[in-house]
């Protein structure tokens, strides 16, 4: 019987270990650093609203820096951040220069801020069941985000 030999391997575990560490490392600097990137955003909502919460949760899990205010004025401030009346929704949050109004997903949020409109803001009317921070054991029901502008036209900027 011929004994067969096989050539090392060009990574030991060690090095595989090491590199698999170096690269976590990596990936996590490049999310804390891609978070930092991200605008601070300052939300406002009814004092006591929990559904509000939820939303800010669904925002850092985003990679968001999130602070969320009682505000029992939220009808006036909005109205001073230009939110039409038609279009408000359960709170109301400041991105940078924009507004964002009620339960608008992260991930059109964040599609929005690299796209940079000249827009004031996005907008989810009401309280839809199933947007973010509106879970209802997988009940959900068909809404629309809306972008809206300093004069308070609005369109559909994206729909769930």
């Amino acid at each position: 019987m011929t004994e067969t030999k096989f050539a090392q391997p060009i990574l030991s575990r060690r090095s595989l270990v090491l590199a698999g560490g170096a690269l976590l490392f990596l990936s996590g600097r490049m999310s804390l650093s891609a978070a930092a990137a991200l605008p601070a955003v300052e939300a406002f909502r009814n004092p006591g609203c929990g559904c509000c919460e939820i939303w800010a949760a669904h925002m850092r899990r985003a990679g968001f820096s999130v602070t969320m205010l009682d505000d029992p004025e939220l009808a006036s401030r909005r109205t001073g951040l230009g939110v039409p009346e038609e279009i408000s929704g359960c709170h109301t949050a400041v991105v940078g220069d924009y507004v964002i109004e009620g339960h608008v997903p992260p991930e059109d949020i964040l599609s929005f801020l690299a796209a940079k409109p000249d827009a004031r803001g996005l907008a989810v009317p009401g309280m839809p069941m199933g947007s973010p921070g509106m879970e209802m054991g997988g009940t959900a029901d068909p809404y629309d985000v809306l972008i809206f502008t300093t004069d308070g036209a609005s369109k559909v900027y994206a729909s769930h």
